[in-house]
């Protein structure tokens, strides 16, 4: 079973806010999922961004594959670097 770290939308129309997720590649974008890594609020000026970051480290461990969205958040939050930036720290 292949599993991909990705977004999932909750908000209501015009408010976007999504959930942090770890789910099965063929399940939909807000369908099931296996786990709720935490919450992404991209309208505050502060973009609002809450991860578990031992759960999203563990995900990552175990070979779970961030979408392009989700690996920039996790950028942003100094949890997913690159293995240049990872040999300088």
């Amino acid at each position: 079973m292949a599993v991909k770290i990705r977004l999932a939308r909750v908000g209501r129309h015009k408010r976007p806010f999504y959930r942090v997720v770890v789910a099965n590649i063929e399940s939909p974008r807000d369908g099931k999922f296996i786990e709720i890594l935490g919450t992404y609020d991209p309208l505050p000026e502060n973009v609002d961004v809450k991860i578990q970051v031992d759960r999203a480290k563990y995900w990552l461990s175990k070979g779970a594959l961030p979408t392009d969205t989700v690996k920039s958040i996790f950028k942003k939050s100094k949890l997913f670097q690159a293995p240049s930036e990872q040999k300088a720290s």
